[in-house]
């Protein structure tokens, strides 16, 4: 499903219990210096993670000064993000001109410790090729260096490396639970593009060799994932960018199946079984 940009005012566009994508939850939310946001989400452990501007944030008590270090864009510096665990009340407040900040969840009962993570603490992935029109580059937020302090929630951010090209290729899906398979876990994408007039298409197929949907996706579209195989590309001559949340059903390490009729190719794509890697 693909949602338009529009002005969410602050109000969740993916809320806890979604039809589509139960498991997901996501926000944006929009400051000015000196403005305050409070939320709680009963059910979802979730993620503070700012897309530009810096915000003070505070988790139940627990202080975590200056998160978010980028300015114009998604492009302009490294990700920064703040583990809020199941239910708990996370403040933050603006303390840039204006700050937009993404807060991302998944859901999950029991209760965890709070944690931020910043620059060093990133886990980086870079795979694909200029020649295969795969390129790009994933910068886990909470990837695998958080695994033992995260409970189904997954937060990355994904670039296409140069201008135009595929991404999410070999088609793969992960919408059904059978281990040692493929594992359900519901996804929630939210592009941008460089320059900003940017667009793309996002593909979803249901079943392998058969016609499914397509997306014109825009900067600020947000997709959402519930099943099938879904490759995304951006046009020529623009780059693209998406931040994304895997909320697991039965557990965190999320296991890729790959379209029958294109898994071939993950031979030819470089670097890209260490990318699968990466998601646990």
């Amino acid at each position: 499903m693909h949602i338009p940009p529009f002005d969410n005012q602050n109000k969740p566009i993916v809320d806890a219990g979604d039809k589509l994508v139960p498991l997901n939850y996501f926000n944006i939310v929009k400051l000015k210096k000196g403005d305050a946001f409070e939320y709680q989400v009963p059910g979802y452990e979730t993620c503070v993670a700012p897309a530009t501007g810096t915000v003070d944030l505070d988790v139940e008590g627990v202080a975590f000064p200056k998160l978010g270090n980028r300015g114009v864009d998604v492009w302009d510096g490294e990700p920064e993000g703040v583990y809020v665990p199941t239910g708990a009340k996370a403040t933050m407040v603006c303390v840039s001109d204006e700050a937009e900040v993404f807060v991302a969840g998944a859901k999950y009962e029991k209760v965890l410790d709070p944690f931020d993570v910043r620059g060093d603490e990133i886990d980086l992935v870079q795979y694909g090729s200029d020649d295969t029109k795969t390129h790009r580059k994933i910068k886990h937020i909470l990837g695998q260096k958080q695994h033992d302090k995260v409970g189904r929630l997954l937060v990355s951010e994904l670039f296409t490396v140069g201008q135009g090209g595929w991404s999410g290729f070999p088609s793969h899906k992960h919408d059904t639970d059978r281990l040692p398979d493929e594992t359900r876990h519901d996804e929630t994408y939210n592009f941008r593009f460089k320059p900003n007039y940017g667009s793309g298409l996002q593909m979803l197929q249901r079943e392998d060799n058969l016609s499914g949907d397509a997306y014109h996706i825009v900067d600020g579209s947000t997709i959402m994932i519930d099943k099938g195989y879904h490759p995304c590309c951006v046009l020529p001559g623009y780059e693209m960018y998406y931040f994304t949340i895997l909320g697991g059903l039965s557990q965190r390490s999320l296991v890729q199946y790959f379209q029958p009729t294109h898994a071939a190719q993950l031979d030819t794509i470089p670097g890209i079984k260490d990318m699968v890697a990466k998601f646990k």
